[in-house]
């Protein structure tokens, strides 16, 4: 009795060590012996080039963000289509069309793998890099626990659920409430947008027809900022080009004018709108605004970092990719 005694708790600890082990594998410096010199590369490659293309900070956390929401952190959306397979990925996808700054994920991944080959994940390059480069840049600082693994499928068909700028508050709740996020990681998250652009596309119908019928506006959009925006940037429907700060004036800065902005009701997208339609999305827009830049910092780096481990690929699951472009063969 004394040894199945023993053995009880032993069992119970070996099996909450299994149902934790794929987060328990998710560490700080999880390279610290099988590359320890992964981090201060990213870094130092990030403080040499991004201060020099300051606007990747934002679609560098556009793409970790977009990846994050399809099959989890696990560099899915950086996988090419391939001719001889046929397969889409979801990198062609109708979200991810606008997406930049792969061709800066290889070159990092490049200087990774010349220092420690076949070690570092495309998954924790793309989270590290996204970190370095906001903070370069002036904004906030978040850990970054590593041990990610690279996944093997991407689909286009799956970024159904990644949240669009044409969203309304139920549908962005739907989308966040699947990856664990709640509401307050919505406006908190939602607020990179304060260093973002965006194409006139993402939100020229709350422009021209927003009922379906041409001419229509949106009447939740401030009337003297859509006379500005059908003025001087997005000058028809059809404008797939033209390029707008999502937070005018400030788009270099990592501050609390987006929650301003959107108080005023002169946030760009639907999506942003949509944060004051609700009691409590609008309590946190508030708080933020009414709040210290030190304390929406810490808010925003504990919502990064619980993004950060959606659904993460660990211990021998995925695999760690030569090329992020590219499963290995």
């Amino acid at each position: 009795m004394a040894t199945l005694g023993y053995l009880c708790p032993l069992i119970l600890m070996c099996i909450l060590g299994l149902l934790g082990s794929n987060d328990a594998q998710l560490q700080p410096n999880f390279y610290a012996k099988s590359c320890p010199k992964a981090e201060k590369t990213i870094q130092d490659y990030v403080q040499n080039h991004i201060p020099n293309a300051p606007s990747l900070a934002a679609a560098l956390i556009r793409m970790h963000f977009h990846d994050c929401f399809v099959r989890g952190c696990d560099a899915s959306v950086l996988l090419n289509s391939t001719s001889s397979t046929g397969s889409q990925t979801e990198k062609v996808a109708i979200p991810n069309q606008t997406l930049r700054g792969f061709d800066f994920i290889d070159a990092v991944k490049k200087v990774v793998e010349a220092e420690c080959p076949g070690v570092v994940s495309c998954a924790d390059i793309v989270a590290l890099v996204t970190r370095d480069s906001v903070v370069v840049t002036g904004g906030p600082y978040w850990n970054v626990p590593t041990g990610r693994r690279d996944g093997r499928i991407s689909d286009a068909s799956e970024t159904t659920d990644i949240p669009a700028p044409f969203n309304n508050l139920s549908s962005l709740q739907s989308s966040f409430a699947k990856k664990g996020l709640d509401l307050k990681d919505l406006v908190l998250l939602s607020g990179a947008h304060t260093i973002g652009i965006s194409h006139c596309s993402s939100f020229s119908t709350r422009l021209y027809n927003f009922t379906g019928t041409f001419g229509t506006q949106d009447p939740s959009l401030d009337s003297e900022y859509a006379a500005n925006l059908k003025a001087k940037k997005c000058k028809s429907l059809n404008d797939n080009t033209t390029k707008v700060e999502m937070d005018p004036g400030s788009i270099r800065t990592f501050d609390l004018s987006y929650y301003k902005l959107l108080l005023k009701r002169r946030g760009l997208f639907q999506s942003d709108a949509a944060l004051t339609t609700s009691t409590t999305t609008k309590s946190y827009v508030n708080q933020l605004v009414e709040g210290s830049l030190k304390e929406f910092y810490t808010e925003f780096a504990q919502a990064m970092e619980k993004m950060g481990r959606i659904e993460v690929k660990t211990g021998s699951a995925g695999e760690i990719r030569k090329h992020c472009a590219a499963v290995n063969s």
